[in-house]
């Protein structure tokens, strides 16, 4: 019975469409910032991959207002330049629900006019007036990568990855920088891309240059790890909720029938732990980007900081010399979404580090917070095996460090802990304190169920962040080092 999924018992991710339900909450967000609802609004979207995909045909099916008019994989390229969505959702359908399927598998009848499915093997793919609109060329045919490159760089609303290749680069790179000799005939540069948002459901669709110098140039975009995450977080999952109900199994409280038909049960609500994850990660990144080019000394600062401390390889993961970055301030710009990525994650786990180091995931005020991150079934049924948890610190210290960081931004914690010369020990438990006695969460809650412009929205929880950094400033200069939250509002 192996832990993660694909395993005789466990959560079956394309079955689940996790990862690509991940994805999309990321291309939500992105809309919603723009103005548009994507579930109920129209948007245009070419992607890579086809509909027996795991990402791409779970993805395809997220919305019906999707207007798929171009996607392309290793076999076919397909054309529909006019779709009906409701139609053409249901023809989507179709097609993941059968054991196998391509392109070619498309119903031809429904395809709007000047549309089609072409072999990759053509030597020369005629355009008709409707491809050639859609895809805002001249030429009449063109052979199939160069057909592939000018679908990538069409005036699409979304680019939706869901197949394997690295499609995308940044001007200043080469190919042989890319790694993916095999796409280097349809490769295109990221300054070429003409769609307003990249929805990485795949791997290695853009490379991190790409996305840097797509994001600059007003595009929308993510990162990869941000974008498809949910795939490993609920391997994650299943391996926690699996090491509790084990141990029960393995000292006679529970029978390997119940445990298996517990864990079906939780199968929506692992999917809703996780997709909470996902939408409050974009969330967070959308708090850090929208301290725009004020917050550039210090995030440059604080990457000094990750670096001085080998949390960090500026080399490895992309991000310009100091200069370069202090410079964006001119063009009124300050840290891309990709960028900020890297310093989410980076943020994340030293907080984690330092949380698991502490004395907070073993203090009794902890308990609701280990139960939290497990399905409300296994809380009511399987309660003291959660207590009694073998990886309680690891799990108490990722929850509360991804909060801290998705909540209050990357800098203030960080800020805060030098100000104050505290441990990020310290600052995890007057955050907790803090986020108890005024019951922020509730407040979060409220922001987040409340209609309002998405930019309004941030501003109020960028708000309540400014807000708890100086609560929690005053927490850590009133209370002795080391003190720890209670239950509830204590």
């Amino acid at each position: 019975d192996a832990f993660a999924s694909g395993g005789s018992n466990g959560y079956d991710h394309k079955a689940m469409g996790i990862t690509a339900r991940g994805a999309w909450i990321s291309v939500q967000r992105h809309f919603a910032e723009m103005g548009v609802d994507v579930q109920s609004e129209p948007v245009s979207v070419v992607g890579c991959g086809d509909m027996s995909g795991d990402v791409f045909g779970n993805g395809m099916l997220l919305s019906k207002a999707i207007r798929l008019v171009a996607a392309f994989d290793h076999r076919h390229i397909f054309f529909d330049p006019s779709p009906d969505p409701a139609k053409s959702w249901e023809e989507r359908n179709r097609l993941f629900q059968l054991p196998r399927s391509s392109w070619d598998d498309y119903d031809k009848s429904l395809i709007s006019a000047g549309g089609g499915v072409f072999p990759r093997s053509m030597k020369s793919i005629p355009l008709t007036p409707e491809i050639r609109a859609m895809l805002d060329v001249e030429d009449e045919e063109m052979e199939p990568a160069a057909l592939i490159s000018a679908i990538l760089k069409s005036p699409a609303d979304l680019l939706w990855f869901g197949g394997i290749g690295t499609y995308v680069k940044a001007a200043a790179q080469g190919h042989g920088d890319v790694g993916d000799p095999a796409n280097d005939r349809l490769r295109v540069n990221a300054e070429q891309l003409r769609v307003k948002v990249v929805g990485e459901g795949a791997n290695l669709g853009v490379t991190q240059a790409a996305r840097i110098a797509f994001s600059l140039n007003g595009g929308r975009i993510n990162t990869d790890f941000i974008d498809n995450s949910a795939g490993v977080d609920c391997s994650d999952n299943e391996v926690n909720i699996k090491i509790a109900l084990n141990k029960e199994m393995a000292e006679g409280r529970l029978a390997l029938d119940d445990r298996n038909a517990l864990l079906v049960g939780m199968t929506d609500a692992v999917a809703d732990i996780v997709l909470e994850d996902n939408r409050l990660q974009a969330l967070g990144l959308s708090i850090a980007e929208s301290g725009g080019t004020a917050d550039l000394a210090s995030y440059v600062r604080l990457i000094e900081t990750f670096e001085e401390s080998g949390r960090l390889d500026r080399a490895v993961e992309g991000l310009a010399a100091n200069d370069q970055l202090m410079r964006r301030a001119q063009d009124g710009q300050g840290l891309s979404r990709p960028e900020l990525a890297v310093l989410l994650s980076t943020a994340k786990l030293a907080l984690q580090d330092a949380i698991e180091h502490g004395d907070l995931a073993s203090g009794p005020g902890m308990a609701g917070e280990l139960a939290a991150a497990f399905p409300p079934a296994m809380q009511e049924r399987e309660a003291d095996a959660i207590a009694a948890h073998q990886l309680r610190g690891e799990i108490i210290a990722t929850k509360v460090a991804n909060r801290i960081v998705n909540r209050l931004g990357i800098i203030h914690p960080f800020e805060l802990a030098e100000e104050e010369g505290c441990s990020l020990a310290d600052l995890a438990n007057a955050f907790l304190i803090a986020e108890r006695l005024y019951d922020i969460r509730t407040l979060w809650a409220d922001i987040d169920a409340a209609e309002m412009a998405e930019a309004a929205r941030l501003a109020l929880f960028a708000d309540v962040a400014s807000g708890m950094r100086a609560q929690i400033a005053d927490i850590l200069r009133s209370l002795p080092a080391g003190t720890l939250p209670g239950e509830g509002h204590d």
